[in-house]
């Protein structure tokens, strides 16, 4: 049942994909009513999927990376759902949709049956380790998108014809509102979800857990969090200069996020 619950909700994430798309060829206006109730639907469907999983089979079955995956596009979800409550704006949608879409494709399509959890995870830290990381990672993808959307609104505005596309984005100061309370947010999750992690691999790894690819791209990519985080709160960097910061703090974040494939600390499931 709780792959049946996740499938659903891929496919109801999709109507959110399929308005994304549409909207790129300016015919999507039409689907903007019914991808909000949609995505909020599939956004239920997929919390009763994980409640269930761990359930049934326990909560470490969460933390494989295609349940992390899953839980990341919930996370992403409901980022969205707050920000169209609050501003009444479908256009972050253009780019969460498709992500959240995806993600949990990915997590619902590689879904493998429970595994036997390693010696690990029977540290409480563990799972602390893992949401805080998630919920940081997702205001860090948060920052990103207003970071696109301040861009993007910046080169409408200047523009002598301007794109009906994205006519709807809030106005700039509000955009770089966003991506600065999201990084205020995010920051101090994404703190200690890498102390709390570091806390037990040291005990149970060693030293040379600071050798492991996936540890060393995720403190770059806390370092990355943190100058962008100084230059707004000390530089007053905004608009374009924050932007680029913030897309280059993403991609760092890609790429931490990568590395649990090629990681030897981050097993925390026994295969």
């Amino acid at each position: 049942m709780p792959l049946l619950w996740l499938r659903f909700a891929t496919i109801l994430y999709g109507v959110g994909l399929l308005y994304a798309l549409l909207l790129l060829t300016k015919k999507g206006e039409w689907l903007q009513r019914v991808a909000v109730p949609a995505v909020g639907f599939g956004m239920v469907l997929h919390f009763v999927s994980l409640t269930e999983v761990a359930v049934l089979n326990g909560y470490p079955t969460l933390l494989t990376i295609r349940h992390a995956e899953s839980m990341l596009a919930l996370l992403i979800g409901c980022a969205f759902m707050y920000l169209f409550v609050r501003y009444r704006t479908m256009s972050p949608g253009i780019f969460m949709f498709p992500l959240m879409f995806f993600l949990t494709f990915i997590s619902e399509a590689a879904q493998r049956p429970p595994a036997l959890p390693s010696p690990m995870v029977r540290s409480w830290l563990i799972p602390v380790h893992v949401a805080l990381l998630l919920i940081g990672y997702a205001a860090l993808f948060l920052s990103f998108i207003s970071s696109l959307l301040y861009l993007v609104q910046s080169r409408n505005l200047k523009a002598k014809s301007p794109s009906s596309l994205f006519s709807r984005i809030p106005a700039l100061e509000v955009i770089d509102q966003i991506g600065y309370r999201s990084l205020l947010f995010g920051f101090p999750f994404m703190t200690f979800g890498l102390i709390a992690g570091s806390v037990v691999a040291q005990a149970k790894v060693g030293a040379e857990y600071f050798l492991d690819p996936k540890v060393l791209l995720s403190i770059l990519m806390w370092g990355v969090y943190m100058v962008l985080l100084y230059t707004r709160w000390n530089s007053g960097w905004r608009g374009r200069r924050a932007a680029y910061l913030a897309t280059f703090a993403f991609a760092a974040a890609v790429c931490a996020w990568a590395a649990n494939a090629i990681s030897t600390v981050h097993r925390f499931i026994n295969p």
